[in-house]
């Protein structure tokens, strides 16, 4: 929660109301409904020929300006949990609206079609030392999913929605880390991001010995509605089969589709001014990319000195993700962030996406308590006002590594200053079964690349601590303000590892 406090927003109370007028959404409110997915789509499709209405964030003092650890005294009671008795592999608790979650989200539960309100009782929480709040209906600020991740005998939080339309889960062993949102709009675009806000959930209850639950949303904003259907399955690997569509108000030229959002602060390539007895601190280390093309591609992160924004053009991705690679604790040695266990997102596209771009967001950061990179596919061509667009996808929030060619990987990137003309030295390893089992008369050879300043002093060796190979090559950027550098090992003209791609700045 520390670091999303400066992007999350609710949702609002504001029930989507049909021709017959506001009283039957009140109504609707109080009485058990139908409810299907046609359904959804049908609202959020009516709800964008309406001018958008901004979510309405009023809470009673004092729980208008409750501090974080106020706010983190607001506890659900587990003993209340949905589903708590019934015997099913999930149950579900609330969170209080307050702090930076003010809008109110609503919630129902479907059973056999039918949805019925989830109300909103102080009883269901404790306050610590804070006074029980003693208005009526307050509402949600979102949700969480629990289930047995771990061990059969425990119920762990396994997936959360709160914020605007943010989500994150996590796979077995692992901590919260990055998160995912239903859509992203002009970020970092200098005339501001839209942030799109989740307004109502159907959570639909779980059948007996069933490892899924699926979740319906409602999404709004001053753009766009849509609707969005999540079908969880935590495990290993936790996945999100998504079915999202969406129904532009006005035209959307930068949609940001399946957008990630995690937090990098620094590693071996960028430690010049860092002063912390941690070797690294970061959720993510790379952006990893399968092209349509069957090339993969390696983007280590960075945390820039100015906003970057890189842009790889594609047709029909077989996937993209923020990555954690690095899964020994002495890679961070931190005993209480534990970043080794930070989950790496996946996401794998389902049907054609048709020709766009995965785009990265490196945005400057003083400290690891703030979201500082975003990645999104962004379709090449506008979302039209009036349009329906549907986008299916998978995600994989896991600790494995994602489907590929097979390529071995680049899984350290380290750099540093060198000789006196202060040229900037980078040493990468690489590693993996196509580099293990090569013959031992074999003779890779390097491919290394930058479209400014000179490479010199390229150097592959192999490496047998690791049982890998490490390249090594100084950057002469000469007058350049930014280089665009790749590196990669192939045998003749066979690739050995994924492609290594890099952007350095001053």
């Amino acid at each position: 929660m520390h670091r999303r406090t400066f992007l999350l927003a609710g949702t609002s109370l504001t029930l989507f109301a049909s021709a017959v007028g506001q009283r039957r959404a009140a109504a609707a409110l109080q009485n058990s409904v139908a409810f299907d997915p046609g359904m959804l789509r049908r609202m959020a499709q009516e709800l964008a020929q309406k001018p958008f209405q901004a979510p309405d964030g009023k809470l009673p003092e004092p729980l208008a300006h409750l501090t974080y650890d106020q706010y983190r005294d607001f506890r659900f009671d587990p003993q209340r949990a949905l589903w708590r008795d019934q015997r099913l592999m999930f149950t579900l608790q609330l969170f209080h609206r307050g702090f930076l979650y003010t809008n109110r989200v609503d919630l129902y539960e479907v059973v056999d079609g039918t949805a019925q309100p989830i109300r909103y009782s102080p009883d269901l929480f404790t306050f610590g030392a804070n006074p029980q709040p003693s208005d009526g209906d307050l509402g949600f600020a979102g949700f969480r999913v629990h289930a047995a991740l771990n061990r059969p005998d425990y119920f762990d939080e396994v997936a959360a929605f709160l914020g605007a339309s943010y989500f994150r889960a996590i796979g077995k062993g692992q901590g919260y880390g990055l998160s995912a949102r239903g859509l992203a709009i002009r970020t970092a675009d200098s005339s501001g991001e839209e942030f799109p806000v989740f307004k109502t959930f159907w959570i639909e209850r779980p059948h007996p010995g069933v490892n899924s639950i699926v979740v319906n949303a409602l999404l709004d904003s001053q753009s766009t509605a849509g609707a969005l259907r999540f079908t969880i399955r935590p495990g290993e690997t936790t996945i999100f089969d998504v079915e999202a569509t969406f129904y532009p108000r006005t035209d959307i030229a930068e949609a940001g589709i399946a957008p990630l959002t995690s937090m990098f602060d620094f590693d071996g390539n960028n430690r010049a001014d860092i002063d912390d007895y941690r070797p690294a601190v970061h959720d993510s280390d790379g952006l990893l990319i399968w092209t349509g093309r069957g090339e993969q591609l390696w983007r280590p992160l960075n945390n820039p000195h100015d906003l970057q924004l890189s842009t790889f053009g594609d047709v029909n991705p077989r996937g993209f993700g923020l990555m954690q690679r690095k899964r020994a604790f002495a890679a961070y040695d931190d005993l209480e962030a534990h970043y080794e266990r930070r989950p790496s997102l996946w996401v794998e596209p389902i049907g054609d996406w048709g020709e766009g771009a995965v785009r990265l967001v490196e945005i400057p950061a003083g400290g690891e308590i703030h979201d500082n990179v975003v990645a999104f596919w962004r379709p090449a061509q506008p979302l039209k006002a009036k349009g329906e667009y549907g986008f299916t996808y998978r995600l994989h929030w896991t600790a494995a590594t994602p489907p590929g060619e097979g390529f071995a990987q680049i899984v350290d990137t380290r750099s540093g200053v060198s000789g006196p003309e202060k040229n900037r030295l980078f040493v990468l390893e690489a590693a993996g079964d196509k580099l293990k089992q090569l013959p031992a008369d074999a003779k890779p050879q390097l491919e290394a690349s930058a479209d400014h300043g000179k490479l010199l002093n390229q150097v592959l060796t192999s490496n047998p601590e690791t049982g890998g190979w490490r390249i090594s090559f100084e950057l002469a950027p000469e007058s350049a303000k930014a280089v665009e550098l790749r590196a990669q090992i192939k045998l003749g003209d066979a690739p050995l590892t994924e492609t290594w791609v890099y952007r350095w700045t001053p």
